[in-house]
């Protein structure tokens, strides 16, 4: 389903240090999401996504969602990962 929302995201990568950079999610699903990015990410690199969600928690706490997972296709600005795992963290007031 299209939704648009703010993502920050991590390469993760343990030989050369986490790579980081901002971009906005496209699309989502219960096992992907497509979004634009930066930097040219290579399928089967591992990625973390802290996306800012549009619901809050008791209407009142901010919640985001972190996402890890392999790029699975890197096209024209945008890549797609498979989520691996996920969870909903609260969100600090500001940018996150």
């Amino acid at each position: 389903m299209p939704i648009e929302q703010d993502v920050h995201y991590r390469v993760l990568n343990k030989k050369d240090g986490d790579q980081e950079a901002r971009g906005k999610t496209l699309n989502m699903s219960s096992s992907g999401v497509l979004f634009t990015t930066e930097h040219i990410l290579l399928p089967g690199r591992r990625v973390e996504l802290s996306i800012n969600w549009p619901a809050q928690l008791d209407q009142k706490c901010g919640l985001k969602l972190v996402a890890r997972g392999r790029v699975v296709r890197f096209e024209n600005g945008t890549a797609a990962i498979e989520i691996m795992q996920h969870e909903f963290r609260t969100r600090r007031n500001g940018p996150s």
